[in-house]
């Protein structure tokens, strides 16, 4: 019998469905079920991974504990598993195709011709079976990325066929569908899914299970017509309906027993019901609010607030904590000057800074941070955003009116941003940064300690530059402390004002590690500070 389960997640009319969002859920009933879960995803894209993608193509580029810049998507498998995943987690076709090359150059084809099939198909199957021969899972749910007939796809769909032609006890397919509404005819329309799924099995892939995308309910009738026509079971042609949050699916697809049929589907033990009273009471908390407040969330990106979805969801997960209503407001930093900022944070009761990367948009933080500063609102700086407050400080605490970051300045006076050492002689773009977790010690009497609760935490990086410890005894005499280092290199990882109500940057990404099990609680504390201000 083969050690793991395999279920693959494919897509079909259009993108943007939700397979991650289905598949995580899927995942959330399973584990409540007690089988160990897991989920990976398979992006048709060239690029060896989504670090160098810009995040208007992309949105945000997920980073793992093990240093793995990955999709979007890995961010909300940890969100509903509570579990971290890894570079395993992850594949491109650019991974894939670099894997594949390499093989060649050194030889270990043998002298073969190198093609599709079956060297990419096998080098596919194989990275697909990574986490199911570790022995550490039950069941792995792959996500497919894009949709069924895309040019790109065809060897990821090619490969599901091929593992379930190998493995039919231990696999099975799921297909993600959109049943559209025709308002002028007032009804819902299957040609669409009969299509797919015609597309997907001409493929020589059969879906076990329909996954239906609809904005109204889906009768019997139709369910009837999806199963004969798309050659599935009746019960196994699932309503997914438009909800309120995506923290709303779980609960959904218990109501509609994915679960049961999945499980049924993998032979394994279907009986019984998944026991997510956890979830539900979160998503009660965060649906039945106390308190409400007002957050600006100054960055770069803000156009597709999926360049900042993990900063977003933590923010939902430490409002159900606080049983408050955080309203976020974008504010491009791109649009601040001294005035605007005025005029654009007058009224919030917190300010967040977010991360990025080059120049554009930074002097709109600066003032950001000046404000927030200066006018006692809790602030709390990520990745640039600390760095931001780091030299706003710099200007307009210590007097040094030119100092800068090194990445948007080279010529500053005063580089109290500066690279990492290591990174000076590094050429590549991609996967070369100060990527996953780190240490970081912490000292007593601090923001930092009091929110941890602990002496030493670890953190997840993605940067280039530092803090220029060559300022920091200036720093420190000013006001400015160092509450967070990296206890083997001496690098800054949190900065905080005393003197503040609360103003904390740090070097880190805490959003990565916050899930609706255990919110983060640097978040959980910002808005604590936050709800004490408006008060």
């Amino acid at each position: 019998m083969s050690s793991a389960k395999y279920v693959f997640v494919t897509g079909g009319v259009t993108s943007s469905l939700g397979k991650g969002i289905i598949s995580a859920s899927l995942a959330t009933l399973l584990q409540s079920r007690g089988h160990r879960v897991t989920i990976q995803k398979f992006d048709p894209y060239l690029n060896v991974d989504p670090g160098t993608l810009n995040p208007y193509e992309h949105g945000e580029c997920y980073v793992t504990e093990d240093g793995a810049e990955t999709d979007l998507d890995l961010g909300h498998y940890e969100r509903f598993m509570n579990h971290p995943t890894s570079q395993a987690n992850n594949v491109t076709t650019g991974s894939v195709y670099q894997s594949v090359i390499q093989k060649e150059r050194r030889g270990d084809f043998l002298g073969k011709t190198v093609q599709v099939i079956p060297h990419i198909t096998n080098e596919i199957k194989e990275r697909m079976q990574i986490l199911g021969n570790s022995g550490d899972y039950d069941v792995i749910i792959t996500e497919l990325g894009g949709t069924v007939g895309d040019i790109e796809s065809l060897p990821y769909v090619e490969s599901v066929r091929q593992l379930c032609w190998e493995k039919p006890d231990d696999c099975m397919v799921v297909h993600l569908t959109l049943i559209p509404y025709l308002t002028a005819a007032g009804e819902l329309k299957t040609k669409p899914t009969q299509h797919s799924v015609k597309a997907l099995q001409e493929s020589g892939v059969f879906p076990d299970v329909l996954v239906c995308r609809t904005e109204h309910e889906i009768n019997e009738s139709i369910r009837r017509k999806l199963a004969l026509f798309c050659n599935v079971q009746p019960d196994a042609v699932i309503q997914s309906i438009d909800a309120e949050t995506i923290y709303d699916v779980p609960k959904l697809m218990k109501e509609e027993q994915l679960d049961k049929v999945v499980l049924k589907n993998l032979g394994l033990n279907h009986t019984g019901e998944a026991d997510i009273t956890r979830w539900e009471e979160f998503v009660f908390n965060l649906k039945n609010p106390k308190n409400e407040i007002d957050i600006a969330l100054v960055g770069k990106y803000v156009e597709l607030k999926d360049s900042y979805k993990s900063i977003s969801e933590a923010f939902i997960h430490a409002s159900a904590t606080s049983r408050c209503k955080v309203n976020l407001h974008w504010i491009h930093s791109e649009k601040l000057n001294d005035q605007s900022a005025k005029e654009a944070l007058k009224g919030m009761h917190g300010v967040l800074v977010a991360p990025g990367f080059g120049p554009r948009g930074i002097d709109g933080k600066l003032h950001a941070v000046k404000y927030a500063r200066e006018n006692k609102i809790p602030f709390l700086g990520i990745c640039l955003g600390m760095q931001a407050s780091v030299i706003e400080y710099a200007r307009n605490v210590l007097n040094h009116q030119d100092a800068h970051s090194a990445e948007m300045n080279p010529d500053s006076s005063h580089p109290v941003i500066d690279i990492m050492e290591e990174q000076k002689k590094i050429t590549d773009m991609g996967g070369t940064m100060r990527l996953g977790a780190c240490a970081c010690e912490l000292k007593k009497g601090t923001i930092a300690h009091a929110v941890y609760g602990a002496d030493l935490i670890s953190e997840r990086h993605r940067h280039r530059y530092e803090f220029n410890n060559a300022y920091l005894a200036q720093y420190e005499e000013a006001g400015m402390k160092a509450t967070g280092i990296n206890p083997e290199t001496g690098l800054v990882e949190i900065v905080e004002i005393p003197d503040h109500p609360w103003f904390v940057g740090v070097q880190f990404h805490p959003e990565y590690k916050s899930t609706v099990a255990n919110p983060h609680p640097l978040f959980v504390s910002f808005v604590k500070a936050v709800l004490k201000n408006k008060a």
